[in-house]
């Protein structure tokens, strides 16, 4: 019986105690808290394997693209099972997969803005009330489906010291100088509780390589700025290949203060975007299926990373 729940909007609650269970289940797999937020709501990570390539996958940097979560947390229950019984995950034998690597996930990264999102915070809470002043100065913003930020109204993958003036001057000329919906950058780089704490992670960590997942329009951005990064782009055109996704350069106005930015200008190794599912945000859950299937492969390859030729 699957534990993860893919037919059901993912709230916070729900990713915590999914992540729980998950742990119970399967020993080989681990769990801690990283940080709370101003909202007092737990970052979980969820980990596993012991191989010597290290990798971070992130999801649900942004509260309407939450579809994200279930995600990584269905990969990670996928691997555990398929370690757990001998099997295999898209074709690879998955004790040789956390043998290779260690798998570290943050699968939501701003569980508050979640929880407005999918509706898990009641209107006439203090929590809604706060979010709906913000957002009343913000009227072309649908909300709550709009949301992105955090409950303080800061865009937490607008939150990297990787060209984060730049992404200021950007924002603000877009008339986003104080906390809202979307792409607020905050008063100072890594000043949220979220990304410091994500940011403090990886430094831990050390990672080979890094996933962000996001919503939407089916594409992977690879590169920051003009950073030459060994490997990058052959792995990121696998990783398109794999799943029918383009791999594109990003856009200019969105070209900065990202968690992979921050991740290619600091370690100069390969950091990527991953734009899953097609539509507008919040995507449904219907599209869940068919967004696990093309990113699976991704998931494992990267992971393992290519093979030495």
């Amino acid at each position: 019986m699957a534990i993860v729940r893919t037919d059901i909007p993912m709230t916070s609650e729900l990713c915590n105690e999914t992540i729980l269970k998950l742990v119970e289940a399967y020993p080989i797999l681990r769990t801690e808290i990283l940080t709370t937020t101003a909202f007092n709501r737990p970052v979980r990570t969820l980990v596993i394997g012991n191989g010597e390539r290290k990798v971070i996958y992130s999801a649900s940097h942004h509260a309407n693209e939450w579809i994200t979560t279930p995600v990584i947390l269905k990969f990670m229950e996928e691997l555990a099972e398929a370690v757990t019984s001998g099997g295999t995950l898209f074709g690879v034998n998955a004790q040789n997969i956390v043998n290779a690597a260690t798998i570290y996930t943050v699968p939501m990264v701003d569980p508050d803005g979640v929880d407005l999102v999918t509706g898990a915070i009641q209107p006439g809470t203090l929590e809604y009330e706060t979010a709906s002043r913000i957002s009343d100065n913000f009227p072309n913003i649908p909300f709550p489906d709009g949301w992105k930020a955090n409950l303080l109204g800061v865009d937490l993958n607008l939150q990297y010291p990787a060209g984060w003036l730049q992404a200021r001057e950007i924002k603000f000329s877009q008339g986003y100088t104080r906390p809202a919906p979307r792409d607020y950058v905050g008063r100072a780089p890594l000043n949220q509780r979220e990304s410091i704490a994500l940011a403090n992670y990886t430094e831990a960590i050390d990672p080979t390589l890094v996933l962000a997942y996001h919503t939407q329009g089916k594409v992977i951005y690879w590169q920051f700025r003009d950073y030459e990064v060994p490997g990058a782009r052959e792995l990121g055109e696998e990783f398109a290949r794999l799943s029918g996704y383009a791999l594109e350069d990003t856009p200019y106005e969105s070209s900065f203060a990202g968690y992979k930015d921050w991740f290619i200008q600091q370690y100069r190794r390969p950091g990527y975007t991953i734009e899953v599912g097609a539509g507008e945000n919040p995507l449904p859950i219907e599209q869940f299926d068919e967004i696990y299937r093309d990113n699976l492969g991704i998931l494992v390859t990267a992971a393992l990373g290519l093979p030495q030729s």
